[in-house]
């Protein structure tokens, strides 16, 4: 998972493809437990495009994205929101509302 920085911001989220965003804080311990999971999930979907972000240092992009807690997922694809996730239920979960995208 590629961290979503400053200097990485614009030329990440503007691709015309399909991104997965986590947002979290680092003393979040649902966050943490969170990042586990989404870590699975990535070794089982590879081709798609992972990326993370600390909420603390992109506070425009949880005012732009209407985010009301962490952790969130976010699913953006051609730079328009499609999908929210904020209850991490279980691995198979995130996995089956992921495959599709």
């Amino acid at each position: 998972m590629q961290e979503l920085l400053d200097n990485n911001r614009e030329r990440l989220l503007s691709a015309e493809e399909t991104k997965f965003l986590y947002l979290y804080t680092p003393l979040c311990g649902t966050c943490q437990v969170a990042g586990k999971m989404l870590r699975v999930v990535e070794e089982l979907l590879p081709h798609h495009n992972w990326l993370k972000a600390d909420l603390n240092f992109v506070s425009d992009l949880a005012e732009q994205y209407s985010i009301e807690s962490v952790p969130c997922l976010l699913v953006i694809r051609n730079n328009e929101l499609v999908k929210k996730i904020y209850a991490f239920q279980s691995v198979p979960f995130l996995y089956e509302s992921l495959k599709s995208f």
